[in-house]
């Protein structure tokens, strides 16, 4: 239920005053649904996202649809929201990828990838070194272009294949792809299986190695509960930039273990009690949710959007 004045507001001197929320829910969400969405649908979900305030929204894939189906109609979708005047990154694997994206007028682009050998060979089928010799020139004409790009980076904190990924092979990777032209750099902990002492830990190697919080963006999974506590403690070592899906849309199609991304609204809560500004209406972004939800033919399982929207039925 709503409740005027709540959250409560209650800052706190070791954390920002502002927080961009990067949204994935079109992109990393939808990626992930057995049905095909239709266009149509993932157009007006953008749209709303973007009525909502978010600022930046990633629209699609131009991965081969042999890949990823459910993203087959990216020539078709990002015409259909251009026009908005917020950033839309999209993810573009090799230079065919990055070809159609530009040739669409894409200014921000996004490469995908891994800290560890195994999830490399089954997202990618090829090593960690191949894969990131595959994006150089993705990355270096991209910048030639003047087009922003961010590369995301998997399995930073466990690999279902391998378990705990050492910190060193994380800030290697991390490294490399800083020093090809990244501008930004996601974390992923792809199966949820981050806890906060270790955010902290690979952040502080990362800061020791050059990669500073600023140039970092964090992307957690729910899958034991810990997405909150651990953007908690990114944003306490000076991260700014926080992934999450409205809603809570989304997993990993090569990582079977991976469950759902860190819901938006459950993060805007967290970041209006700490007083955080995002720039999100709160309200919106719980009505877009639960109108995807009704497209997608099921809740949301986002705890705020069933607490805002009366999805869950009073059992007392």
């Amino acid at each position: 239920m709503t409740v005027p004045g709540l959250p409560m507001a209650v800052p706190s001197r070791d954390l920002p005053t502002r927080v961009r929320i990067h949204e994935v829910g079109a992109r990393d969400g939808l990626q992930n649904e057995k049905a095909t969405v239709p266009t149509e649908v993932k157009a007006e979900f953008i749209r709303r996202l973007a009525d909502a305030g978010l600022t930046t929204i990633e629209a699609t894939s131009f991965v081969h649809p042999k890949w990823v189906p459910q993203l087959a109609d990216a020539e078709a979708l990002f015409p259909m929201v251009a026009d908005l005047p917020v950033a839309l990154p999209v993810l573009v694997p090799n230079e065919r990828g990055l070809d159609r994206a530009l040739g669409l007028g894409a200014r921000r682009v996004a490469v995908f990838a891994s800290a560890t050998e195994s999830f490399a060979k089954a997202n990618l089928n090829r090593t960690v070194d191949e894969a990131l010799a595959m994006f150089e020139p993705v990355v270096s004409r991209a910048k030639a272009a003047s087009v922003h790009v961010r590369g995301y980076l998997s399995m930073c904190f466990g690999d279902p294949w391998e378990g705990a990924v050492p910190i060193p092979q994380v800030v290697k990777v991390c490294r490399a792809l800083l020093d090809m032209g990244c501008d930004e750099l996601s974390l992923g902990d792809t199966i949820g299986v981050a806890t906060p002492g270790h955010v902290v830990a690979l952040l502080a190697a990362l800061d020791e190695a050059g990669v500073p919080p600023t140039a970092l963006g964090v992307h957690f999974h729910d899958t034991y509960g810990q997405a909150l506590a651990n953007t908690l403690a990114a944003l306490q070592q000076g991260v700014t930039t926080v992934d999450a899906s409205a809603g809570g849309l989304g997993g990993c199609p090569y990582a079977k273990s991976a469950t759902g991304n860190l819901a938006t609204e459950d993060l805007v809560w967290m970041l209006r009690g700490l007083g955080i500004d995002t720039g999100i209406d709160l309200g919106r972004l719980v009505a877009t949710s639960t109108w995807m939800a009704s497209q997608l033919g099921r809740p949301s399982p986002s705890r705020t959007v069933r607490a805002l929207s009366h999805e869950d039925t009073e059992e007392h």
